[in-house]
């Protein structure tokens, strides 16, 4: 295999610099230079995928870690990641991995084979492409996807949603969940604290759910002061149950002082739960909190008699009573993925 992966979702530009046209940050990037998420490099008038293959480790995860409730709950995932990001989140909790460089973190060599072979190896049903944004590695969530798929394990991305029409359409082409951070619901939280936009990553859900069979989740981390107010919450939690469905998984996390956002306090529990309360008094069926021990936050209930179905204490399942997609009880059908 080549050192590096000549790249899609490109085009030359007149001066000698090249468009990338991956995620909506629309990068030109020079001779010899990177785009803003360090993976991406014009070597002699061509863009290259320089992380392609060369993840920085892999954990076998519980599902619910990333975090998917609906999608085979009680299984490992095998995760991943790569060097670098499309965002600038100053409150990153990855940023040891998200902010590096290819030269600055000890990564491993990984085919798409091999990839696929390890999860086999351990018995995972799924893959995460996962700790930092996999949509800067793209071209390696396709050829992993695709093997993954003719071997009957599923793909899941965890992602900020921050892609282009054009790339996102390649890129989910062979996958089956996702767990897409809706980080705020205002442009200006977006702009200030993340250096991107709210709109792409709204399009990238209604994409998702319109034009896919993507199980779809969210999350928000709730910072205080940042994103946690009652209007704003409301106002997320609406635009969710309008665009999205009232089955639409949402769940809130805590957030924990990290990379540049030291000064910030940890995320009340009270916090948590007036979201969760906010989420469903909007008519929103499945709302979580994570990052925190809660049992009855972390439950999953049924919406239409109200027993719980699937009890968690932070990541491991205590029952799931789930049968064949529905609820024991009353026989009402649960949202998700579940064999």
């Amino acid at each position: 295999m080549e050192r590096y992966k000549l790249a899609k979702w490109w085009e030359p530009l007149p001066n000698g610099k090249i468009l990338c046209t991956l995620c909506p940050r629309y990068c030109t990037i020079g001779e010899g230079q990177k785009g803003f998420c360090y993976i991406r490099e014009n070597i002699g008038g061509k863009l290259y995928s320089t992380g392609y293959a060369r993840p920085t480790g892999f954990a076998l995860d519980p599902i619910e870690k990333k975090p998917l409730n609906h999608f085979l709950p009680g299984t490992d995932v095998l995760s991943f990641g790569t060097a670098g990001c499309n965002l600038g989140c100053k409150f990153c909790q990855n940023w040891h991995m998200s902010k590096a460089k290819l030269d600055e973190i000890n990564s491993v060599y990984a085919t798409p084979e091999d990839v696929v072979a390890l999860a086999k190896k351990y018995g995972a049903p799924s893959i995460a492409y996962t700790y930092n944004d996999p949509t800067i590695f793209g071209e390696y969530v396709i050829d992993i996807s695709r093997l993954a798929r003719e071997e009957g394990i599923r793909s899941v991305m965890v992602t900020a949603g921050y892609i282009t029409a054009e790339a996102r359409k390649d890129v989910y082409r062979y996958i089956d969940a996702a767990n897409v951070d809706l980080k705020a619901f205002t442009e200006e939280f977006y702009h200030k604290l993340t250096f991107s936009h709210l709109q792409p990553v709204l399009d990238t859900l209604l994409w998702l759910k319109n034009e896919t069979d993507v199980w779809i989740e969210l999350t928000t981390l709730l910072i205080p002061g940042e994103n946690d107010s009652e209007e704003e919450l409301h106002k997320l939690s609406e635009w969710v149950l309008k665009n999205l469905g009232k089955e639409t998984p949402l769940h809130f996390t805590a957030f924990h002082p990290a990379f540049k956002m030291l000064d910030k306090p940890p995320t009340p529990y009270s916090t948590l739960e007036k979201a969760r309360q906010i989420g469903i008094s909007e008519g929103l069926n499945y709302v979580y909190v994570g990052n925190v021990h809660s049992p009855e936050g972390q439950t999953t209930f049924c919406p239409n008699c109200g027993e719980p179905l699937i009890r968690r204490d932070w990541h491991s399942i205590i029952f799931n009573k789930i049968k064949d997609g529905k609820c024991p009880y009353c026989g009402t059908e649960i949202a998700g993925v579940w064999k």
